[in-house]
């Protein structure tokens, strides 16, 4: 019987995926990962296989920890008619504070859609199911908002809204004001097209 891991793989996961995050899939080595979890090659190797497992693992502990707590208001049983409104002003926020994570490195998902890395099937899939999940919420959140709008009309300014967010997490690392523009620009359609 084998020994038992020493160490927590939450923790582990977790520092790995600041690095990747913040240094991209390509550029993280794996003594950059070592450095972060503390771990030699051969017991990263040993749970998670490669360093491909250790990204994986890394990003379903980006989605879980840091974008589906974000969209719990927009996924629980009930929706407020201000949800997505309030989602969009707290990205704000986020993306205002030079010195925060979103605007140091950006979107670990949408860094990752941009990266070579992309090109693989299973990684481009959760890029995929990422914006998928991205667009379930908005829905929802347009919904209760303006329920007197046509489906039509409903699924246009969410497709608006997901690729108005999707510009300021790609361009965030690079030109805040034009995130934040893209930001405010997603929240004056909400908050214009809220009216019969």
């Amino acid at each position: 019987m084998g020994r038992p891991a020493a160490f927590d793989r939450a923790e582990a996961v977790r520092a790995a995926r600041d690095v990747f995050w913040s240094e991209g899939y390509e550029t993280a080595s794996m003594a950059s990962l070592q450095q972060a979890t503390g771990l030699s090659a051969s017991s990263l190797y040993h749970a998670f296989g490669s360093k491909r497992g250790l990204f994986d693992a890394a990003i379903e502990d980006y989605l879980d920890q840091v974008v589906r707590p974000g969209l719990v208001p927009l996924t629980g049983p009930e929706v407020a008619p201000g949800a997505l409104v309030a989602y969009f002003r707290a990205a704000r926020e986020r993306f205002a504070d030079p010195s925060g994570r979103t605007v140091v490195d950006g979107c670990l998902l949408v860094n990752t859609a941009c990266a070579g890395v992309a090109r693989d099937g299973g990684v481009a899939e959760v890029v995929r199911a990422y914006r998928a999940e991205l667009q379930a919420a908005f829905s929802r959140g347009v919904q209760a908002r303006n329920p007197h709008q046509t489906p039509a009309q409903r699924e246009r300014l969410v497709e608006t809204c997901v690729s108005l967010l999707i510009s300021a997490l790609a361009m965030t690392r690079v030109d805040t004001g034009a995130a934040l523009a893209a930001l405010d620009a997603a929240l004056s359609h909400l908050e214009n097209e809220d009216t019969p």
